[in-house]
């Protein structure tokens, strides 16, 4: 889809970098948005930076691991200088991170990657671009669960169901401190999408829990990246303008809330 719907619109996409994030990144771009991205890997930063900006696209970012409250500040704010604010984040870094999924291969370091990145992560970056929103009159947070924060997955691990549960506690309770600042707060919670990575974890899977995974959508099939893509930059937009606290659930119909 290409149109204007992010002119003007500057969005800073975190774990912007790796397939999910780089494939919003270019969709928002398209549809005019100028691009931020933070992610680790600086190499892949530049290189996506680089491509969007050969496409005509405004862009800059900066290497940073989210864990790192005061680091992730003095990025958001570099970048905001070079992009004349930020309107929208798109919170994508994440996951359970390479960790192992059978709690007796689980260490103490793993479960402290995985709360960190995903819960201290999202929050340090909420934290830091409210400020620049509130100077512009609003924005729109998307934070990311995961259909493991809403119902027991066969594919991931304590740790992330844990993480991504308390993703949604997170997103309800900012939207409502924000919301009078015209600040929206929603969640995404996709489906397994299989990106380079959870492909990976998703291959390592024995034949009858690939066969569960399948078996439980209603729909039948493994979705495309572009339909996380979609509902992530709908959410972000003006188009869901009166949602905020919410909960998107983009699985396939595998997980059905009451």
């Amino acid at each position: 889809m290409t149109n204007n719907r992010f002119a003007g619109k500057v969005l800073l996409i975190t774990g912007g970098a790796g397939g999910l994030g780089a494939a919003i990144a270019h969709a928002a771009g398209h549809q005019g948005g100028s691009i931020a991205i933070l992610d680790t890997n600086s190499d892949a930063i530049a290189e996506l930076v680089t491509n969007l900006r050969s496409l005509g696209i405004t862009a800059d970012g900066r290497a940073v691991d989210v864990r790192d409250g005061k680091a992730v500040t003095k990025a958001v704010g570099e970048l905001a200088d070079s992009l004349s604010g930020i309107d929208i984040l798109i919170a994508a870094a994440g996951g359970s991170l390479g960790t192992p999924r059978d709690m007796d291969d689980i260490s103490d370091d793993d479960l402290d990657l995985v709360i960190d990145v995903n819960v201290k992560g999202t929050y340090y970056c909420a934290r830091a671009v409210i400020p620049f929103m509130k100077k512009k009159g609003g924005g729109s947070i998307v934070t990311f669960s995961s259909i493991g924060g809403r119902s027991a997955s066969p594919v991931t691990g304590v740790p992330y169901a844990t993480a991504k549960a308390a993703i949604l506690g997170l997103t309800r309770r900012l939207a409502k401190e924000v919301g009078l600042d015209n600040i929206r707060i929603n969640a995404i919670a996709p489906g397994l999408f299989l990106t380079d990575r959870l492909t990976g974890m998703f291959e390592k899977l024995s034949a009858a829990e690939r066969e569960e995974v399948l078996s439980g959508i209603p729909l039948g099939r493994m979705p495309e990246l572009r339909e996380c893509v979609d509902p992530v930059l709908f959410l972000a937009s003006n188009e869901s303008s009166y949602i905020t606290g919410a909960v998107l659930d983009v699985n396939g119909g595998r997980f059905m809330p009451s």
